[in-house]
């Protein structure tokens, strides 16, 4: 209940509107921002500013991230154990962003997608894995789907606006100050829920899963981190409440949604305090989850066998979590966040991480004062840990989705991140990255390990 003395201070803060937060995990694109002069390719730009007067969005992007570990400590692995060998893996992903404005708020918008690569060791070895843009379904050659094809309609409950914010997936257009907003169709969770200012998109900011929401909360996803529902969100930069329902994955970390939506589904609930101390912009957000699904507890797993933890053969279970995500501006350059979440430790994990609770903070500093103003330096860090039913678990030989060395040795899973992301071109980012795993899943007997990365990004 420590907590709670710091969400009563929010509510105390100074009332002065703040800029909305919502929609940038995973930058499908660049906001369509600043004069065309300025872009990479300004005919292209200006091309898209009179498209976007026609009520035709076009946005794209391309993100290449390789990495790789140093050779670590290992005595023994499982079969979903991080390979203890120097190893390098890379992904790619493309992109393209369009949408039709339609009446007055309303838009729909579809977001086709190419992605090739893998994770190290296949995206298995950690519970909190250290590269967002992997999924344990790799390919060799490219991949075409289409993670997001949404309808959205906002309306205006005050007659007063505010400018467009940085939303990619939105037409660049005043938005109005207050306002209801309901997005039905495929999208990812994120782009609704925990839009954490310095730390939710893998693709500018930071790279392990941890660090793109809290760790223990289990988002409804398919192993590609997209799923389908209908959001509610009504916000006038004070406060926000969003909620929101969607389907489940049929199997744990499985590509495909369960089609009972009577009887699996997640419902997900944000409260949302924003404020401004001075010029200085600040949010916290609580929230709240409750996903059924044919998830396992620890105890039907010892009863019907460690096979069964890709699908409960008997029932549906249900599962709590949630988080707290706050973050705040301390200077024109420099802002700082932190997160707790928790899982209910009596069931599996379903979709995202295998914590059960997680505690992450860092930092970011925009490079203003060495004369680069488009680059910033992060720093952060996450603690997970697990639950007894899962320590039990793993100790016995089981095997999660991500992690499983055969036996364990527990300790919680330390991850540390730190990134230098360089704009080299209007359009064009590259990024270094390092991130340190103490205890990679949850076991004390190997690591710690090691791991560099290279990111490269081009939106338009």
């Amino acid at each position: 209940m420590r907590l709670l003395p710091l969400i009563l201070l929010a509510a105390w803060l100074p009332v002065l509107p703040a800029a909305a937060q919502t929609g940038r995990f995973g930058s499908a694109a660049s906001a369509s921002l600043g004069p065309p002069e300025a872009a990479l390719f300004p005919s292209l730009a200006a091309l898209q500013d009179r498209l976007e007067e026609q009520g035709w969005m076009v946005r794209g992007q391309g993100t290449f991230v390789l990495q790789g570990n140093a050779a670590f400590r290992s005595p023994y692995r499982g079969e979903s154990s991080l390979a203890p060998v120097a190893n390098a893996r890379n992904t790619q992903s493309v992109d393209l962003v369009l949408g039709r404005a339609l009446w007055e708020g309303a838009e729909v918008v579809i977001n086709p997608s190419i992605t090739r690569g893998f994770g190290l060791s296949d995206a298995r070895g950690m519970a909190a894995f250290p590269n967002n843009e992997a999924f344990r379904l790799g390919s060799t050659a490219p991949y075409a789907y289409v993670p997001r094809v949404f309808f959205r309609q906002t309306l205006a409950l005050s007659a007063d606006s505010i400018a467009s914010d940085d939303d990619p997936l939105r037409f660049s257009r005043p938005l109005p100050r207050e306002r209801v907003t309901i997005t039905i169709g495929k999208f990812s969770a994120f782009d609704i829920f925990d839009d954490n200012r310095y730390a939710h998109d893998p693709r500018t900011q930071f790279l392990n899963w941890s660090l793109v929401s809290g760790s223990a909360t289990d988002f409804a996803a398919d192993a590609r981190g997209y799923t389908n529902g209908v959001a509610l969100e009504w916000e006038n930069g004070v406060y926000a409440v969003r909620g929101a329902a969607f389907q489940v994955a049929r199997e744990a970390n499985g590509l495909f949604l369960d089609p009972s939506i009577t009887r699996a589904f997640q419902m997900v609930g944000s409260l949302e305090r924003f404020w401004a101390i001075g010029e200085r912009q600040g949010a916290v957000r609580l929230i709240g989850l409750l996903t059924r699904a044919r998830q396992n507890s620890w105890s039907d797993l010892f009863q019907n066998g460690f096979d069964t933890f890709d699908k409960n053969p008997n029932t549906y279970r249900r599962k709590a979590s949630m988080g707290i995500s706050f973050d705040q501006e301390i200077t024109q350059d420099f802002g700082v966040f932190g997160r707790f979440s928790w899982g209910d430790h009596r069931s599996q994990s379903w979709m995202f991480t295998e914590h059960d609770m997680a505690i992450s903070a860092g930092a970011a500093l925009r490079g203003q004062r060495w004369g680069r103003p488009s680059d910033t330096i992060g720093l952060g860090s996450n603690i997970g840990f697990a639950s007894d039913g899962r320590r039990r678990y793993l100790e016995a030989g089981g095997i999660g989705f991500i992690v499983g060395d055969g036996q364990l040795n527990y300790r919680p899973e330390w991850i540390t991140e730190l990134y230098y992301d360089a704009r080299v071109a209007p359009g064009l980012h590259m990024a270094l990255n390092y991130q340190l795993a103490v205890n990679p899943g949850y076991n004390s007997d190997r690591g710690p390990v090691h791991l560099f990365a290279l990111r490269v990004r081009s939106s338009f």
